[in-house]
């Protein structure tokens, strides 16, 4: 497979993201790697199809440019995941402690939807939209 777009986020607290994301949001862990002290250097975590990429917040030359939400005051932009059912996929995530910022709804472009915040700061959009298909309702 050559392209495709895989997110990467940086979090103060790494391990904890990644136990969130695995109990709110269904994400399965695909590789991680740790330096000597326990610290996330790299973790990919899988969701159907998709991936994300993400690691603890510390200084690097790739730490150096970006930010987390819970330090930036605000998040700049979220991920979608495509989801078969986007209201019990909420419901899942609001029993595991998930923000939800956005109730699911029927959405007017198809599908169905609904946003959660993750522990830093992160928004996180969930919904039965899927771009790639040719019936996505």
């Amino acid at each position: 497979m050559t392209g495709g777009v895989v997110p990467t986020l940086r979090y103060r607290d790494a391990h904890k993201a990644i136990e969130f994301l695995v109990a709110a949001f269904g994400f399965k862990v695909h590789s991680l790697f740790e330096d000597d002290d326990g610290h996330v250097l790299h973790a990919e975590l899988t969701h159907g199809d998709g991936m994300v990429m993400l690691g603890d917040n510390r200084e690097s030359e790739w730490g150096g440019l970006v930010t987390s939400p819970s330090e930036a005051g605000k998040p700049t932009g979220g991920s979608y995941v495509i989801v078969d059912d986007p209201f019990a996929h909420a419901e899942r995530a609001r029993q595991a402690g998930a923000e939800i910022v956005r109730e699911p709804r029927e959405e007017d472009y198809g599908g169905a939807g609904y946003t959660a915040r993750d522990p830093e700061g992160y928004l996180w959009d969930f919904g039965s939209y899927d771009p790639w298909a040719a019936d996505s309702g």
